[in-house]
């Protein structure tokens, strides 16, 4: 596969139509056609629904489309990487993490370094330990803050000076929110929200010592903010990470931390034999320079 041809049929899935993708291409249709077909062919598979007047992706069209903006993003990547000067740091910093409060400690040093170095770009990425672990690996991130546990073979690391405390998020009208804390037997019966990360699960089940599939858990979600949403509007509690959900003010929402207490640690972590680019090399001495004071 050409990465021309690449961008010919994430035009074609943007648009919808190949008139307008040859448009925004600047090439005629019967070109465009000739490629998507001859793409098609060499995949062995068919990747779009020809309508009259609308073009859809088929599952194996869908599948290419996110595996082919990976290759373009890795190839733009690694083309600014090669162009960096030798006199003059510059270039894109990928940083992907799950919601943490933790994000400070880097966010001093991003302060830090885009004033000295107004060249060096930073690009965030949320998401869970799945989701960011699995663009690592396609060297899509040069690092990724996970939220312990975490497995962590693949990866070199830096603990970062922060924890993060487990409880339970719910409305201020709810029964429980005159409690101090959560204790295992609480939770038997209520309607819970929770991470879909399988070692989360293990994890608030070695605290809560019962069978967690035992739990009534009624959704699972990989970041806060929507799963907030649903405890409003009383479609259940949220076990979470404290901090990442505004319970001061006018919030209609309380957060109780476990009991016995569940704090888990923070990494930031990249992959073992990671050649660096200049500034993110210059990131991480920077970072672990301002742990280690």
């Amino acid at each position: 596969m050409e990465l021309r041809v690449l961008k010919y049929f994430l035009a074609v899935a943007r648009e919808e139509n190949i008139t307008a993708a040859a448009l925004s291409l600047h090439v005629t249709q019967p070109t465009l056609s000739k490629q998507l077909k001859e793409l098609e062919d060499e995949l062995g598979t068919q990747l779009f629904i020809r309508g009259n007047r609308r073009i859809t992706l088929t599952e194996d069209g869908i599948f290419l489309r996110k595996r082919a903006q990976e290759i373009l993003d890795l190839t733009e990547k690694t083309e600014t990487e090669l162009k960096e000067s030798d006199e003059i740091i510059s270039g894109d910093i990928y940083i992907g993490g799950g919601e943490t409060e933790a994000i400070r400690i880097l966010a001093k040093v991003v302060k830090q370094i885009t004033e000295e170095y107004p060249l060096i770009h930073f690009h965030l990425y949320s998401g869970n330990a799945n989701d960011v672990t699995e663009r690592l690996d396609r060297g899509l991130l040069d690092f990724g803050i996970l939220i312990e546990p975490v497995d962590l073979k693949k990866y070199d690391f830096q603990k970062l000076p922060a924890t993060d405390t487990w409880g339970l998020l719910m409305r201020k009208d709810s029964p429980f929110a005159t409690k101090d804390t959560i204790k295992p037997e609480d939770l038997l019966e209520l309607p819970l929200l929770c991470s879909n990360q399988t070692l989360v699960k293990n994890e608030l089940s070695g605290w809560a010592g019962i069978d967690f599939d035992k739990m009534n858990i009624i959704a699972t979600y990989n970041l806060i903010f929507n799963a907030s949403i649903m405890v409003q509007e009383g479609v259940g509690y949220a076990l979470c990470l404290d901090k990442l959900v505004n319970t001061t003010g006018v919030s209609d929402l309380i957060f109780k931390p476990l009991e016995p207490s569940l704090v888990v640690g923070l990494d930031i972590v990249w992959k073992k034999y990671q050649v660096f680019s200049k500034a993110s090399k210059m990131f991480l001495a920077r970072l672990q320079g301002s742990i280690s004071n």
